[in-house]
């Protein structure tokens, strides 16, 4: 590693469990704070969870598409998606395993590293899924 930081901040939403869903995902730089990029996209009709997974997996393809030797912490307000990366909790649903190997492959182990934040905390992310919902529900 580098020596550079970066931190992910991802959310993903359904709004009925399953429900229209989508993420939200900002990678910054974690001297800085500033926002080097922001993703966002629907992701039809699925689950709260998958829709989490979702938006880590896209936030750290992202930190890796920015510099692949940085530092990562994940903040995200699923404390399921955090304990199950983090280790400290069984991955008992098939689907949400898979995403959380595809999510372990994007970056080496040891690289990333998981932290929850209470929801008022990942407000950045949560306002990028929002928004993709709502064109998504008007049809856009």
């Amino acid at each position: 590693m580098n020596g550079r930081r970066l931190i992910v901040e991802a959310d993903g939403g359904a709004r009925g469990n399953p429900g229209p869903a989508a993420f939200g995902a900002v990678v910054r730089d974690a001297t800085t704070g500033e926002v080097l990029t922001e993703l966002a996209e629907p992701l039809g009709v699925t689950t709260n969870n998958v829709a989490e997974y979702r938006g880590l997996i896209a936030g750290l393809q992202a930190a890796r598409q920015i510099d692949p030797q940085a530092s990562v912490e994940a903040r995200l307000d699923s404390r399921l998606v955090v304990e199950q990366m983090s280790g400290r909790w069984k991955i008992k649903n098939r689907s949400l395993l898979q995403l959380a190997l595809q999510a372990r492959d994007v970056l080496p182990a040891g690289q990333v590293t998981y932290r929850w934040v209470p929801r008022q905390l990942n407000t950045h992310a949560d306002r990028l899924l929002n928004a993709v919902l709502d064109a998504a529900t008007r049809g856009w």
